[in-house]
């Protein structure tokens, strides 16, 4: 978890760049092994609550190491709030959790929430302890005691006690029963939206990004396959249901952008993105977001689709 001591800076984003909570162009990381990320240009709008979607192994953890400071990218660049990712006065603006959830295990909760204020300028004492103690976790508890649901409470006590503009999360609640995850989905949107926070969420749970994210970022193989808002980026699809053609599409529908398609017998089905009007003798629907996601992690080779809010204008051509 980051929660490292920022220093100030004597530069100052401009008000247009604050209304960018992530700004990333052209970003990739290379390995011995090959690219983990590649030519990856998105805006993040501050405020929102952004699913990060991907396959294992597709960059979703790369890029939030990127954004944390833990991986420094190997080109193209990446701002927060303005900021470049490297200046370290970005860090007071940030908090990140992972997976691992780093506690010492033989501190007691409340010298938990002590060494939170002692590392960070501006620490939230109250929100930390109110958060704690709405989960009925006992202050004096070694954190080595507590169950996982407890533990991961408590992360979100630090973060949150830091009091970032924007909280990056790497699955930290994959470990969890559905029960735990509830409570805690339920106690991060409502802080996240008490304070205005932006989230930028890793999570393989379709479902719950559907009912949390108001905004998407879809990486596959390494690179940006969907950015947007989920309200514009569902409704550019349909699903069409109708009669093949020999075996294959009808020739009316491949003129327009096919994501995926399957054909079972004497039945088509395929999810596309419109290029005009849907003509035919075709059953036609609006697909759910999963459905959305699904279609495109299985098809990596489909155009990307970005939002116009979520595009990057680098040296005069826009990114998509």
């Amino acid at each position: 978890m980051e929660l490292g001591r920022g220093v100030e800076h004597p530069s100052t984003p401009s008000k247009t760049s604050e209304q960018w909570a992530l700004e990333a162009r052209g970003l990739g990381k290379r390995y011995r092994r090959g690219w983990a990320l590649r030519d990856c240009s998105f805006r993040l709008p501050a405020g929102r609550i952004c699913g990060l979607v991907g396959p294992n192994g597709a960059g979703k953890s790369t890029l939030l190491g990127i954004a944390s400071r833990q991986i420094a990218p190997t080109e193209g660049g990446l701002t927060l709030f303005g900021i470049p990712v490297d200046d370290t006065s970005a860090m007071p603006r940030f908090a990140f959790l992972g997976q691992e959830k780093p506690l010492f295990k033989r501190f007691t909760v409340a010298e938990t929430l002590r060494m939170g204020a002692e590392l960070n300028p501006g620490w939230d004492m109250a929100a930390s302890e109110r958060i704690v103690r709405s989960g009925r976790v006992p202050l004096d508890a070694r954190v080595g005691t507590l169950s996982g649901g407890q533990r991961t409470r408590v992360a979100f006590a630090l973060a949150f006690g830091k009091r970032p503009d924007l909280l990056l999360l790497d699955e930290p609640m994959s470990d969890l029963d559905p029960l735990a995850r509830d409570e805690m989905s339920t106690l991060l949107m409502s802080e996240a939206t008490e304070r205005g926070t932006t989230v930028l969420m890793s999570s393989h749970m379709l479902g719950e990004l559907e009912e949390m994210c108001d905004y998407l970022l879809v990486v596959s193989e390494g690179r940006l396959r969907m950015a947007g808002d989920t309200d514009t980026l569902v409704p550019a699809h349909a699903l069409v249901t109708g009669l093949a053609a020999d075996g294959g599409l009808p020739p009316e529908l491949t003129r327009h952008t096919v994501i995926e398609s399957r054909v079972r017998g004497r039945q088509f089905q395929a999810l596309v993105r419109p290029d005009g009007p849907l003509t035919g003798d075709w059953q036609i629907s609006e697909p759910s977001l999963e459905e959305v996601l699904l279609a495109h992690l299985r098809s990596p080779d489909a155009p990307a689709l970005l939002t116009p809010g979520a595009r990057v204008d680098i040296e005069g051509i826009t990114a998509s």
